[in-house]
């Protein structure tokens, strides 16, 4: 079997103001990059309205609606615009979230990438934030935990920017593990360690602007990986954010392409030991147009090759 890669056209339609860094160029060079890869490519579906309803109330499915304009731009949020194609991009994001674990736990795929936009770590319970609408990772964990019936499900999150909304929507969750590294300081301004969820289960790491990939390989092998392999999910979620690369331009850490190579080759030999090698990824950041499309094709192929 191979790796699946699921997107969508309609990921495409999701327009952004002149400037905006989270742009239609982000996912088209991504794409190209991916294309000549010998990949399982599915389509995105939309979203049921009850998956969203996993992880947001229906008042907020319905303000997303009825914000999206019929023309031109309008602002949900300081960084989040919507257009005309937003809510269908949208529900294509989440959608492929939920139909990437029906593969992956169905057999159908060893391991997944969602290649999608808008991104969704930063979305909220009831709040669209940091260029994101629906959380599309926690819905990935609650739909494993809640419709498959997993006991335990970890999302890893290795984007600059802390996933204030995954560690939101998963807060209450005892069955998902959260792990998430980010710069600090650096918006949101959240991601303390001493931000552990009501039952332990959110493990943050901040790690000091300038810092290389040299520190943040260390920080996960004496705190992230220990802990993950402690929990032993059935299933691990990857919040695949690439702007962490010393090329980004909205932050300060300077990883290379290999750091990326190399976390995903070390999730992939963790998710090999408890679960089956099941691992479900989805794009979130990364704002420089040549270091983002070559880390995914970095994170991409090493999927590749704990698929074989």
């Amino acid at each position: 079997m191979k790796t699946a890669l699921l997107t969508h056209a309609d990921c495409l339609g999701h327009i952004t103001p002149e400037g905006h860094p989270e742009r239609v160029a982000r996912l088209e060079h991504i794409l190209h990059a991916l294309e000549p890869l010998d990949l399982d490519r599915k389509t995105a579906p939309l979203a049921a309205d009850d998956d969203l309803l996993r992880i947001h109330p229906e008042s907020y499915i319905q303000d997303i609606r009825r914000a999206a304009p019929t023309e031109g731009f309008r602002q949900v949020d300081g960084d989040t615009f919507l257009c005309p194609g937003s809510v269908s991009a949208a529900y294509r994001a989440a959608g492929a979230a939920v139909r990437a674990v029906d593969l992956v736990l169905g057999g159908e795929a060893p391991n997944a990438f969602c290649a999608v936009r808008p991104p969704g770590h930063h979305a909220e319970t009831d709040t669209a934030m940091g260029f994101c609408v629906f959380g599309n990772a926690a819905l990935a964990a609650k739909h494993a935990l809640d419709h498959h019936g997993l006991k335990r499900v970890a999302v890893f999150d290795f984007d600059v920017h802390h996933g204030n909304g995954t560690q939101d929507l998963l807060w209450d969750e005892k069955r998902a593990l959260v792990i998430t590294s980010q710069q600090m300081p650096l918006w949101p301004g959240s991601g303390r360690p001493d931000e552990t969820g009501t039952f332990d289960t959110v493990l943050n790491i901040p790690l000091p602007p300038g810092s290389s990939g040299v520190v943040m390989q260390a920080a996960y092998r004496a705190l992230a990986f220990p802990r993950l392999r402690e929990f032993r999910p059935e299933l691990i979620i990857i919040s695949a954010g690439f702007d962490a690369h010393q090329d980004d331009p909205l932050a300060e850490l300077n990883w290379s392409t290999d750091d990326f190579a190399w976390i995903t080759s070390e999730l992939c030999k963790i998710a090999g030991e408890v679960c089956g090698g099941r691992i479900v990824s989805t794009l979130e950041g990364g704002y420089d147009l040549r270091a983002l499309s070559e880390a995914t094709r970095a994170h991409v192929e090493e999927l590749m090759k704990a698929a074989q």
